[in-house]
């Protein structure tokens, strides 16, 4: 089997709460960190402008980090979106479907993103892939869920006979649990940081500014942001002597 180098990690990075959490979390362990995001038609694509801005922002932020903060790859997945329509790649209602799960699952799409990552680490020499997947406090996408990735991990290990390992540190905790994470790796900087400058809604609405971020605050990435914040930000006023 071959040995990647397990300092060096790969960022399932969109741009987006928890994989710009996730990303800091990454910072702040490994000696090499690299990001990788996907283009798959996605309605909410001002996300990809919010990568850019956020990898700025975090070395700026923090110098420590900057060294740290390798190259950035973004990848051409449009193939999810020409295998059926969903709300998340077509103009669609974000509706809860017949099957129980949100109209803005898109089949496969995290477990194609792993594969595509598991791709690029084996040629980059990266042992760690690090996503933002979480399965306590999300909106019912079953490929978030720990046994699908780790299934899909142990099919990239079989397949390149290689010994990738994944990290998802947010899979076990909710949303306002990840702002205190973000808080204990960078302090308010590290915060204020990720809530001005991340991108969660789905509809990609940029314009109206709340105090969890922007968005349109009715779908359901918007909601959930919007109670995390809420949960979060009471925690910590209750803190305050």
């Amino acid at each position: 089997m071959r040995k990647l180098d397990p300092s060096r990690a790969l960022i399932l990075f969109s741009g987006g709460q928890d994989s710009s959490i996730s990303l800091a979390w990454a910072l702040d362990r490994f000696a090499h960190v690299e990001t990788v995001g996907f283009v798959y038609g996605q309605r909410h694509s001002i996300e990809l402008g919010a990568r850019l801005t956020v990898r700025k922002a975090m070395a700026d932020a923090f110098p420590r980090w900057a060294g740290k903060l390798g190259e950035d790859m973004l990848v051409d997945a449009r193939g999810l979106k020409d295998l059926g329509e969903t709300a998340m790649t077509h103009e669609t209602e974000i509706v809860m479907g017949e099957d129980g799960l949100p109209t803005t699952f898109v089949p496969g799409r995290n477990l194609v993103f792993l594969s595509l990552a598991g791709g690029l680490a084996y040629r980059r020499n990266l042992g760690r892939l690090v996503a933002g997947m979480c399965e306590t406090d999300y909106s019912g996408y079953p490929d978030c869920r720990e046994p699908a990735l780790n299934a899909q991990l142990e099919a990239l290990r079989l397949g390149m006979d290689a010994d990738f390992g994944l990290e998802t540190p947010l899979m076990h905790i909710d949303k306002a649990e990840s702002w205190r994470l973000a808080e204990s790796l960078g302090g308010e900087k590290l915060v204020a940081l990720i809530n001005e400058h991340s991108h969660t809604c789905y509809r990609g609405e940029r314009g109206a500014r709340h105090n969890w971020g922007y968005g349109c605050g009715e779908c359901p990435a918007c909601v959930l942001r919007a109670k995390g914040w809420a949960a979060y930000s009471a925690g910590t006023e209750s803190a305050r002597p």
